[in-house]
């Protein structure tokens, strides 16, 4: 299973770990077989970036203007940002990237 990004919130048992997958089969897989439960799955829009101050501040702003709320944001690997909301086809169109 390869993991382009990830985070833990919250302590112990009770801890949520989020990971981007570009295979969420083979990571349901690997993590059944961990004992692990997917008790949750987004999708999410996912943006690669240049490595240039502002770039976060130039895609929020026209996330902005479009109306949307993010959900999450985080970075990922190869300079990628990863952007969740409800309304992912108008993210989409607000960041100018396809389904």
């Amino acid at each position: 299973m390869n993991v382009a990004a990830a985070t833990c919130l919250g302590p112990g048992e009770r801890a949520e770990l989020h990971i981007l997958v570009p295979h969420a089969e083979a990571a349901r897989h690997a993590l059944a077989i961990s004992h692990l439960a997917v008790t949750r799955e987004r999708e999410v829009v996912v943006v690669d970036v240049e490595d240039r101050p502002g770039v976060l501040a130039d895609l929020t702003r026209r996330i902005a203007a479009a109306g949307i709320d993010l959900e999450l944001v985080y970075v990922a690997t190869r300079n990628r940002v990863v952007f969740g909301a409800a309304d992912l086809p108008t993210l989409r169109q607000a960041l100018g990237v396809g389904a």
